[in-house]
């Protein structure tokens, strides 16, 4: 009976992490949308107005190259704040559920 308890203690605990990570990386992808939009627009203007109005960059910059500037640009932003608020995150909830760091040292 006692190891029943103590399994479905550790199953209820193993639910509660799941849904802790889910969470988790639920808000870095939408944090990680965001800013992929962002830097989308961030560097579309900039790359779309120099292939306009630069001698240079209109003789260099096909569109293959425009739109790979772009997406890299997006690309890297998703995937830098993704992981950033994944980790600030998770550190956060395990803080939240630590014993007190202080009073051990």
């Amino acid at each position: 009976m006692a190891k029943n308890v103590a399994q479905s203690a550790t199953l209820a605990s193993l639910d509660q992490q799941l849904a802790m990570a889910k969470r988790c990386s639920h808000e870095g992808v939408l944090a990680g949308a965001k800013a992929a939009v962002v830097a989308t627009i961030a560097t579309a203007i900039p790359t779309l107005a120099s292939v306009r109005m630069l001698p240079w960059a209109r003789a260099n910059l096909n569109h293959t190259a425009q739109a790979l500037i772009i997406s890299t640009a997006a690309g890297a932003a998703y995937f830098i704040v993704a992981d950033k608020t994944v980790l600030a995150t998770a550190r956060k909830n395990s803080f939240k559920h630590a014993p007190n760091m202080e009073t051990r040292i």
